[in-house]
C-alpha cells in the first residue's frame, strides 16, 4: 500500500480500517489506512487538529486524503506513551482508580463544553455537519434484527423519559470514549492518549458517559467520572441519562453479537434490559454522591 507498512506492527482497533505501528521521521507513529470510509481520513485528521491542546490527541504527521483500494487514503499520527486503560484497570489501587475517574470525568467535561448548532456526522475536512435523525427509538428498534420481546418497550419508554428531561444542547461525541481507546501512564496513572475518533460526532452530552459505564460495575472508578460534571449544567441522574443514550449504540452493537466478544457482551446485556424491563437490567447504581 505504501512504503510506511515495510517493517509495520498491526495494532487492534478501529472499525473503518486498518492501524499499524510504524517509524517516521525517525520516531515512532502510527497509521491508519481507510478502506471502508475513504473521506474519513481528512475528517480525523481535521478533528485532531481542533482539540489539540484541550484533548491528549497525537500529533498528525501526514494525511494522505484521496486513493484507491491498492493505495488507499491514510493518517500517520504520533504514537502516544501509555498502555491500554483497560489492562491498567485490572490491577490498579483504589487511588489508581480514583485518580483516572477524575481524569476521565474532566474529559467528558470538556467534551461536553465544545458545543454544536446541529447533531450529525462530520462529513469533510471542514467539519461540516450531515444531519443524522436516528428517529423515534422505538422506530430504531423496531429495525433492528433483535428479537427482544415485549419487555423492552418498557425500557424504551424509561430511555425517552430520562433523555426528554435532560438537557437538548448537541456537543462533540467521541462517540467510542471507553478504555480500549484510552492511554495511560502505567508508574503515574496519568491519562496519556483518547485515541480512535472514526465515529466521532455532534450529538448527546451524555452519550461518551454511557459508552465509558456501559458494562462498569466499578463504583470507585464511577464516582470519581461523575464529580466533574456535575457542574456542567447536565442535570441529575447523570448514569442513567448516560445508559438511555446509549442505547441507540449499543442495539447496534448487539446486532452484530456473532462478530466479537464486545458485541456478543451487548447482546446479552439489552436482553436482560428486555427481560428485567429496566433500562439498568441489573447493573449497579453508580450515581451515587459521595
Amino acid at each position: 500500500m505504501t512504503d510506511f507498512v515495510a517493517g509495520a506492527v498491526p495494532l487492534t482497533g478501529g472499525y473503518g480500517g486498518q492501524t499499524f505501528a510504524v517509524s517516521a521521521g525517525g520516531e515512532d507513529a502510527v497509521i491508519k489506512f481507510y478502506l471502508k470510509d475513504p473521506e474519513r481520513a481528512a475528517v480525523d485528521a481535521a478533528l485532531l487538529e481542533l482539540v489539540r491542546g484541550l484533548l491528549p490527541v497525537p500529533r498528525v504527521l501526514d494525511l494522505k486524503r484521496e486513493g484507491s483500494f491498492e493505495e488507499p487514503p491514510y493518517l500517520l499520527t504520533e504514537r502516544l506513551p501509555g498502555i491500554n486503560l483497560q489492562v491498567f484497570l485490572e490491577s490498579a489501587t483504589e487511588e489508581q482508580r480514583r485518580s483516572v475517574g477524575t481524569q476521565l470525568g474532566d474529559l467528558l467535561a470538556r467534551l461536553s463544553g465544545m458545543p454544536y448548532l446541529k447533531s450529525g456526522m462530520f462529513r469533510d475536512a471542514d467539519l461540516t455537519i450531515e444531519p443524522c435523525d436516528l428517529g423515534d427509538l422505538a422506530d430504531y428498534v423496531a429495525a433492528r434484527d433483535l428479537e427482544l420481546g415485549p419487555g423492552f418497550a418498557a425500557v424504551v419508554d424509561e430511555a425517552e423519559d430520562l433523555l426528554a428531561g435532560g438537557v437538548d444542547r448537541v456537543c462533540l461525541v467521541h462517540s467510542d470514549f471507553n478504555p480500549k481507546n484510552l492511554l495511560v501512564d502505567p508508574d503515574t496513572a496519568r491519562i496519556t492518549g483518547l485515541i480512535d475518533w472514526e465515529f466521532a460526532h455532534s450529538g448527546s452530552p451524555y452519550a461518551d458517559l454511557g459508552n465509558l459505564l456501559r458494562f462498569s460495575t466499578d463504583a470507585v472508578l464511577a464516582a470519581a467520572v461523575l464529580e466533574p460534571l456535575r457542574g456542567m449544567g447536565l442535570g441529575d441522574r447523570l448514569v442513567d441519562r448516560g445508559r438511555a443514550a446509549d442505547l441507540w449504540a449499543l442495539l447496534d452493537l448487539a446486532e452484530r453479537a456473532d462478530q466479537n466478544e464486545v458485541a456478543a457482551a451487548a447482546h446479552r446485556l439489552v436482553s436482560r434490559m428486555a427481560d428485567t424491563g429496566t433500562l439498568a437490567a441489573g447493573r449497579p447504581d453508580l450515581d451515587v454522591v459521595h
